[in-house]
């Protein structure tokens, strides 16, 4: 994430560049509601996307009223925190600039980023946790974790970019780590759904898959290359390089399918796709495209393979957050050190263009802290949720699945719930018995 002086004129191309890329994360979260969603069984299909679609709504409403002024207001102390000069976003008018661009659009951007970090946690937990537990932990989680991290790693004081010097241009650490972290700690705290190793969860709706992971490439797009804060070269790199990233990471997760279960599969196909766009989120900005190329096919490689530990360590990362955007966030985070030149970042190299083992250890440093604070404070949090108001959906709520019991309404109703007029549908399955990914 680039900012610039905050004195500079409005550009009015990047301030167009920005506009679009915002609109363009935006809709990832929509499009993550209908990849979750295609993922999850029948019976909590509306649950899932109701799940993202609230986030966008809770954490909004956080990020306005302190979330922003926390994250990027000017440091508080030791590059940990912002302060709360811009609560309620005050004192910032139409004319206020970061960089070239207006400063509310800057903050309307980051938001978006806050918004698809949050909801990205849901799928650790799919098929098992209360509406309104979710509600309120994702309010809490913004507010102490993501916006914290946010001014670590964003923010021009933050200590993690300003002392530390580790790099992170799109959200690798912010983004990834954090939400991969967290959704772990969820996944322990609430413990494993129903039926958990007993039977198969397969995805009940493969094109909404699809149709969801379209949409996030698509997205992905703005999140990148609008990261880049100007409609420029950088921008313009980053994108072909998300590019580069999203297809080598589909094609080594269908070569490990190929070679290990004997066919590909389209689940497998999205979940690749996402495992390279993940690992080249906080990579765009600093490698070149041969660097993207190997850090989307290692992450698209080693994904596959970490989308089985839940199994072999009895933990039940529903969507297989950790397998996916922890892992794949860790290998694009620590390759900058590998591959970073300095035509892209305007100065640090790894180890490969010259520049020693540094850059790497710095990397390493950044992936360590977001990922035990992430942990550490969402379980805390899931905590005291828990005791407070139950976080873990009753039994009989699960069973009877989380559409119905919750909502009051199924994916397939056609007609009104309360007047003996529910309709079921009979839908396909995935032919696997891998019972998900993301």
């Amino acid at each position: 994430m680039l900012l610039a002086e905050p004195t500079t004129a409005l550009d009015t191309g990047d301030t167009a560049w920005l506009l679009a890329s915002t609109a363009l994360v935006l809709l990832m979260t929509p499009g993550l509601a209908l990849f979750y969603g295609g993922m999850v069984r029948t019976k909590s299909v509306l649950n899932m996307i109701m799940m993202s679609f609230v986030s966008i709504a809770v954490v909004t409403v956080v990020w306005l009223l302190a979330g922003y002024s926390l994250a990027f207001g000017t440091d508080a102390g030791w590059g940990l925190i912002g302060g709360l000069d811009h609560l309620g976003m005050a004192g910032i008018t139409p004319s206020s600039l970061t960089g070239h661009v207006p400063t509310v659009l800057f903050a309307t951007f980051q938001l978006t980023f806050a918004i698809i970090t949050a909801a990205l946690i849901s799928g650790a937990i799919a098929d098992r946790a209360k509406f309104g537990s979710w509600v309120a932990f994702t309010a809490v989680w913004t507010l102490l974790v993501y916006v914290p991290v946010a001014h670590w790693v964003f923010a021009p004081d933050g200590w993690i970019l300003s002392e530390l010097g580790a790099l992170d241009f799109a959200g690798g650490t912010v983004v990834e780590v954090n939400c991969g972290a967290s959704g772990l700690a969820l996944a322990l705290l609430l413990g494993p759904r129903l039926g958990f190793r007993r039977e198969a969860m397969r995805p009940h709706n493969l094109p909404l898959v699809l149709l969801g992971a379209g949409l996030l490439w698509f997205g992905w797009f703005g999140f990148n290359g609008g990261s880049a804060l100007g409609a420029n070269g950088l921008a313009a790199s980053a994108l072909l390089n998300t590019q580069a990233a999203g297809c080598t990471g589909l094609l080594g997760w269908l070569l490990v399918e190929k070679r290990r279960d004997g066919h590909a599969t389209t689940l497998g196909a999205a979940s690749g796709a996402v495992a390279g766009l993940v690992a080249i989120t906080p990579s765009c900005g600093s490698v070149d495209l041969l660097g993207a190329l190997v850090i989307g096919l290692a992450a698209g490689v080693v994904c596959s393979y970490a989308v089985s530990w839940k199994f072999r360590f009895g933990f039940d990362d529903s969507l297989d957050v950790v397998g996916v955007h922890f892992v794949a966030g860790v290998i694009g985070t620590v390759l900058i050190g590998l591959f970073a030149t300095a035509t892209m970042t305007g100065g640090p190299s790894g180890l490969l263009h010259g520049g020693g083992l540094g850059q790497i250890g710095k990397q390493l440093v950044a992936v360590v802290a977001v990922g035990a604070y992430a942990f550490a404070m969402t379980y805390g949090i899931g905590r005291v949720i828990d005791r407070v108001m139950g976080f873990r959906a009753s039994e009989e709520h699960e069973l009877t699945g989380l559409d119905l019991a919750v909502h009051a309404e199924t994916a397939y109703d056609h007609g009104v719930l309360g007047h003996g007029t529910t309709a079921h549908a009979t839908v396909l399955t995935h032919s696997s018995d891998r019972a998900s990914t993301v």
